[in-house]
């Protein structure tokens, strides 16, 4: 586990940050958006367990947000790195466990008849954040793959997330007794 002897290293001040590597980037450069971006989403889901949520969820979300540290940790080390680093990465367990709990949440909401609002329950609501913040940044890893090569499970980690994210929402929802809110298309 790496040791935070000091907070505060004057470093960045100049625009620049450092990779997993030590190799130094400029901070706006896709990689540290990208993992930033995965920072942001652990967050708002701390958040969400912050405001309470269903047992079920609340035994998952850290779990999830542990994975995001794999994940952050996935990115902020190039391909090249991780031939000399030993570092924690996505594999495809981490994406089938998510389809698992997208399975088992579903097979309690049911089928989606319609479009849903994010709200509802203020649990489900702050995952509906995270689902957008989720998406937010599977598209700056996407971008980030455009021109560097990323983990082989990054991206379909990312892309199964939010849609377990989605699923949670409405569990939360379900499991809460708060009716979700239905997009009317005639208004």
């Amino acid at each position: 586990m790496p040791r935070l002897t000091k907070i505060y290293t004057r470093t960045g001040d100049e625009g620049m940050t450092s990779l997993g590597s030590k190799t130094r980037v400029p901070k706006e450069s896709l990689r540290v958006s990208a993992y930033g971006t995965v920072d942001e989403l652990n967050s708002v889901l701390g958040v969400a367990l912050a405001h309470g949520l269903v047992p079920r969820l609340a035994e998952i979300v850290p779990r999830i947000q542990n994975e995001l540290f794999h994940l952050g940790s996935d990115l902020c080390f190039t391909e090249a790195d991780k031939e000399t680093y030993q570092i924690p990465q996505m594999e495809a367990r981490h994406v089938t466990q998510l389809e698992a709990w997208i399975d088992e949440f579903t097979a309690v909401t049911g089928s989606l008849e319609n479009f849903i609002l994010p709200g509802g329950a203020l649990g489900a609501a702050q995952l509906h954040v995270a689902r957008t913040v989720c998406r937010r940044a599977e598209r700056l890893v996407i971008a980030l793959s455009r021109e560097e090569a990323v983990g082989d499970f990054v991206i379909p980690y990312l892309n199964r997330l939010s849609d377990a994210l989605f699923v949670m929402a409405r569990y939360e929802n379900k499991e809460r007794g708060v009716a979700e809110p239905l997009w009317d298309s005639q208004l």
